[in-house]
Protein backbone atom coordinates (compact mmCIF):
# COMPACT_ATOMS: atom_id res chain seq x y z
CA UNK A 1 0.00 0.00 0.00
CA UNK A 2 1.10 3.54 -0.45
CA UNK A 3 0.25 7.22 -0.02
CA UNK A 4 -0.80 9.95 -2.45
CA UNK A 5 1.13 13.12 -2.57
CA UNK A 6 1.41 16.21 -4.70
CA UNK A 7 4.01 18.03 -4.62
CA UNK A 8 4.04 21.88 -5.64
CA UNK A 9 7.64 22.96 -7.10
CA UNK A 10 8.79 26.23 -7.87
CA UNK A 11 12.00 26.59 -10.18
CA UNK A 12 14.85 29.04 -10.51
CA UNK A 13 13.65 31.11 -13.55
CA UNK A 14 14.72 29.56 -17.04
CA UNK A 15 15.06 26.03 -15.20
CA UNK A 16 11.47 24.21 -14.97
CA UNK A 17 12.15 22.25 -18.23
CA UNK A 18 15.73 21.31 -16.67
CA UNK A 19 14.18 20.44 -13.44
CA UNK A 20 11.01 18.10 -14.84
CA UNK A 21 13.43 16.19 -16.84
CA UNK A 22 15.90 15.72 -14.15
CA UNK A 23 12.44 14.49 -12.23
CA UNK A 24 11.06 12.27 -14.65
CA UNK A 25 14.68 10.63 -15.28
CA UNK A 26 13.85 9.62 -11.52
CA UNK A 27 10.89 8.05 -12.66
CA UNK A 28 9.32 8.14 -8.70
CA UNK A 29 6.11 10.30 -9.94
CA UNK A 30 3.02 9.10 -11.00
CA UNK A 31 1.91 11.88 -13.04
CA UNK A 32 3.96 15.19 -13.97
CA UNK A 33 2.56 18.35 -15.37
CA UNK A 34 3.77 22.10 -15.91
CA UNK A 35 1.39 24.73 -14.41
CA UNK A 36 0.59 28.59 -14.37
CA UNK A 37 0.52 30.75 -11.37
CA UNK A 38 2.93 30.18 -8.53
CA UNK A 39 4.46 26.83 -8.95
CA UNK A 40 6.00 25.87 -11.79
CA UNK A 41 5.16 22.09 -11.57
CA UNK A 42 2.82 19.90 -10.19
CA UNK A 43 3.99 16.30 -9.62
CA UNK A 44 1.47 13.01 -8.29
CA UNK A 45 3.40 10.44 -6.50
CA UNK A 46 3.04 7.45 -4.14
CA UNK A 47 4.83 6.77 -1.40
CA UNK A 48 4.99 3.24 0.06
CA UNK A 49 3.83 2.55 3.20
CA UNK A 50 6.22 3.44 5.89
CA UNK A 51 8.16 5.43 4.02
CA UNK A 52 8.85 9.10 5.82
CA UNK A 53 6.97 11.50 3.28
CA UNK A 54 9.17 14.38 4.07
CA UNK A 55 12.85 12.61 4.22
CA UNK A 56 11.09 10.74 1.00
CA UNK A 57 10.66 14.12 -0.98
CA UNK A 58 14.19 15.95 0.18
CA UNK A 59 16.29 13.08 -0.42
CA UNK A 60 14.56 11.66 -3.87
CA UNK A 61 13.09 14.48 -5.40
CA UNK A 62 14.62 18.51 -3.54
CA UNK A 63 17.95 17.28 -4.02
CA UNK A 64 17.68 18.30 -7.96
CA UNK A 65 19.23 21.39 -9.10
CA UNK A 66 17.10 24.32 -10.18
CA UNK A 67 14.19 23.77 -7.18
CA UNK A 68 13.81 26.92 -5.14
CA UNK A 69 10.62 25.79 -2.58
CA UNK A 70 7.91 23.09 -3.01
CA UNK A 71 4.43 22.32 -1.13
CA UNK A 72 3.34 18.77 -0.22
CA UNK A 73 -0.11 18.34 -0.26
CA UNK A 74 -1.15 15.08 1.69
CA UNK A 75 -4.60 13.45 0.60
CA UNK A 76 -6.76 11.14 2.71
CA UNK A 77 -9.50 9.96 0.59
CA UNK A 78 -10.58 9.40 -2.62
CA UNK A 79 -14.22 9.92 -3.70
Amino acid sequence: MSRCVFVQIRCRPGSTYAVAEAIALKELHSELYSTSGEWDLLMKLYIPEGEDIGHFINERILDVPGIERSLTTLTFKAF
